[in-house]
């Protein structure tokens, strides 16, 4: 059986130019068969509140609801590296309000890390989360909780800004940075700057891993997708296909047939 992933085999890995895999998942279920397929990271993101709950946008997605979906997540997973992803004004209110909510996803709900949204303004809260042994991967670029203040979900380009941004949060402690809607250059030479593994999402091919979004890749939502998605199955189809079956089979009276009884 592999070991679990931590950020040392990540921080090998990054060494060792080995790309790292990562997927989010919401449930026990998912968990246990994108662990079962190695990927290195499985991170609860509150995309949840999107393509689980059917929300607009992030925002709305609260830490019980996270803390919930994390723990069934962690009670799945025996090899890739949880990581609980910290909603909209978790982290903002206060440096001692954020260390609390950060430690909850592991005390709470068994992750080994926590993510957090941010560049330079957020670097104090990393530091502080940070030097109470709690893992903090970063998240810059493209940051969905700023979608209002962003005017949308827009390509980021301005190469200065997230250069200091990935050098910032790498020096305020974190241990992995995911760079998001980002030219692939620009992410090129962010992830060739930093020590610290880089995780893209719609940020090229040069970074040290992707994550894609499970419910996206897999086919399960029919909502549109981003330009950087591809579907590696299509779940939707499968299902609704089994669902009509089902329907139609007992609409006839065919199912149960007598290999389904009890005697």
């Amino acid at each position: 059986m592999q070991n679990r992933v931590t950020t040392s085999s990540l921080y090998k890995m990054k060494k060792d130019g080995k790309k790292i895999t990562a997927l989010t998942a919401y449930d026990y279920p998912f968990a246990g068969m994108v662990d079962a397929a190695g990927i290195d990271i499985i991170l609860v993101g509150d995309s949840l509140g999107m393509v689980v709950q059917g929300k607009e946008n992030t925002l709305p997605v609260t830490m019980n609801e996270i803390l919930y979906h994390t723990a069934m997540v962690s009670r799945a997973c025996s090899y890739s590296m949880v990581v609980g992803d910290m909603p909209f004004m978790s982290y903002h209110l206060s440096i001692e309000k954020a260390i609390h909510n950060a430690g909850r996803f592991l005390k709470e709900a068994g992750a080994s890390a926590v993510k957090l949204e941010g560049g330079a303004d957020v670097c104090d809260v990393i530091r502080a989360i940070s030097k109470t042994g709690i893992p903090v991967q970063a998240h810059i670029g493209l940051t969905p909780q700023s979608v209002h203040q962003m005017g949308g979900f827009k390509v980021q380009r301005d190469e200065e800004r997230l250069m200091a941004d990935g050098l910032k949060v790498q020096e305020a402690g974190a241990f992995s940075v995911v760079l998001e809607g980002i030219p692939s250059p620009i992410a090129a030479k962010i992830t060739q700057s930093l020590e610290i593994p880089t995780i893209g999402i719609g940020a090229g091919p040069d970074c040290d891993g992707q994550i894609l979004v499970l419910h996206d890749m897999l086919g399960i939502n029919n909502r549109t997708l981003p330009k950087f998605v591809k579907k590696f199955a299509d779940l939707s189809l499968a299902a609704r296909q089994g669902l009509k079956q089902y329907a139609d089979e007992v609409r006839a009276g065919v199912f149960p047939s007598k290999e389904y009884e009890y005697k």
